[in-house]
């Protein structure tokens, strides 16, 4: 192996940005993109698959940002948990889940009531409804009452799609209770905006919220105030009147990074992004995975994450090179906990920056978002030629992209066009090479192919691969996910370990 560029190495991840055929919808084709334009015609340019059993998930299932960076940063195909769940439902051994037994132990001595939260959706990204009615079952199983506070989709599902899903639940675990109805706006926030996570916590906890006697009572007051899935505000169903001592508490979600902030609120004494005036002493708790390090004390999980040895970063730091991860807030954790494989220390060697992201009620207000801050940061590391590789995020394509907003998507892609050229000088400046690729596809497809209406999910579309300013020979196979990281360790000339099974697609060609 002989090495193909000098430092620094610059993978600039261009978050939801897939591959598609020109057209109405099409964000990206629909906006003015020079630098894009020049980037997409270059001989050194690709596509990779990020979907389905591509990056370790059910056959037709959308990527997102969490498996992909896990799967970008492990070289390898990683069997994500949302078919890990599955198979433990399919095979009987989720109701002999060990962490299962003792809650349901603990429920049966304080005889209280266990609530199951949760993304009541099959949208299969943050968590899958089929889940959440398994866990209700088990419990009744058990002789344990469950209520379940749903907290609503409409970003990863068709914006207002919320009540077919709800009636399935309902016909799936017939004894469940639904209490509480929250869209993922208030409970799943991830940007510590603390006052939307009290309203969920307030409801769930106090019984705080506007109050229905039905779920369509409170879905139809959703709609008449047309608030689709997601901004659902905090709805309270028939008589219920909170947690009380003795109860349990399961958070459904298998995704952490949207469930961290929530259930801090309601298991972790040291929790402080607002003031708690009640706080029942639960019997027990459990979450589906571990959601931070610092909540593990307070509540189990049932499936243990499952650690990845020698990804990309570990093989950086063995080498004795420095790296940098930047990203805004909302993608922050992707470039440094998921690529890292689930660690949440840094390596030796490696530095993060953190830009916020803007403090807005939805980023169809602000579509360029942090992205030029995170541009110049970005730039100012390259020219100080301190590191050896610099890894970065622009959130935009997917975080506008889950508006549905089409004007704002092509500002945003516009945004990103903009700063890619920014980076490209700089690196090229310094006789560097740029990267670029994405995780998943989203800000292609704004418009839903069926009714013609926003789109609001991600997509199964690939996504690009180019290397920037590269030797003229410079070819890039098509490949996946996986072999990001194999490729980026033949352009710094560093084996690849046995541990990861993608490839390289660097070849030199006339």
């Amino acid at each position: 192996m002989s090495a193909i560029i000098s430092r620094p190495l610059v993978l600039c991840i261009l978050d939801g940005w897939g591959v598609a055929g020109t057209g109405p919808g099409n964000a990206i084709s629909q906006a003015t993109t020079p630098t894009w334009a020049t980037i997409a015609g270059s001989r050194a340019m690709t596509t990779l698959a990020t979907s389905g059993e591509a990056v370790g998930l059910p056959c037709g299932q959308m990527g997102n940002s969490e498996v992909g960076h896990l799967t970008m940063g492990a070289g390898r195909i990683i069997v994500q948990n949302l078919p890990r769940i599955d198979a433990a439902v399919r095979d009987g051994s989720l109701a002999g889940n060990p962490v299962l037994g003792d809650l349901a132990g603990a429920l049966g001595r304080s005889a209280g009531v266990c609530h199951l939260a949760g993304l009541l959706s099959p949208g299969g990204v943050h968590s899958h409804q089929d889940h959440m009615a398994a866990l209700a079952n088990m419990l009744h199983d058990h002789g344990i009452e469950v209520v379940v506070h749903a907290f609503l989709d409409g970003r990863d599902t068709p914006p207002s799609s919320a009540t077919s899903f709800l009636e399935r639940f309902a016909a799936a675990a017939p004894h469940a209770r639904i209490v509480t109805l929250t869209g993922r706006y208030y409970a799943m926030d991830r940007d510590r905006r603390w006052p939307r996570v009290k309203r969920a916590w307030a409801a769930m906890i106090k019984g705080d919220g506007a109050r229905f006697d039905t779920i369509g009572e409170a879905m139809a007051s959703a709609r008449a105030a047309a608030l689709t899935d997601e901004f659902v505000t905090p709805a309270v169903i028939g008589a219920y009147a909170g947690m009380c001592d003795g109860d349990g508490l399961i958070m459904a979600n298998f995704r952490a990074d949207r469930a961290r902030q929530i259930t801090g609120a309601l298991v972790d004494p040291a929790f402080s992004g607002f003031d708690r005036d009640r706080r029942p002493q639960l019997a027990g708790c459990a979450s589906m995975v571990p959601y931070a390090a610092h909540l593990d004390r307070h509540i189990p999980a049932l499936f243990p994450s499952l650690e990845t040895k020698r990804s990309f970063g570990s093989l950086i730091a063995d080498a004795g090179m420095r790296q940098l991860r930047i990203a805004e807030t909302e993608k922050y954790a992707h470039v440094t906990y998921f690529f890292n494989g689930g660690r949440e220390h840094v390596f030796p060697g490696e530095e993060r920056i953190l830009v916020p992201s803007p403090d807005v009620a939805t980023y169809d207000l602000k579509p360029e978002m942090a992205a030029f801050e995170v541009t110049q940061r970005l730039v100012s590391a390259v020219r100080d030629n301190a590191f050896d590789v610099i890894i970065c995020n622009l959130a935009n394509p997917d975080m506008v992209g889950h508006t549905g907003v089409l004007p704002a998507a092509v500002k945003a892609v516009e945004a990103v066009d903009q700063c890619l050229g920014v980076m490209a000088s700089a690196v090229a400046d310094m006789g560097g090479r740029l990267v670029v690729t994405a995780d998943h596809g989203n800000i292609e497809t704004m418009l839903d192919p069926v009714n013609g209406g926003p789109h609001t999910a991600h997509t199964t579309n690939p996504v690009p691969l180019a290397l920037v300013n590269g030797p003229t020979d410079q070819r890039l196979h098509e490949g996946s996910l996986k072999d990001l990281a194999p490729t980026l360790l033949h352009l710094l000339d560093l084996s690849q370990p046995d541990e990861m099974s993608g490839q390289s697609l660097l070849s030199m060609q006339p």
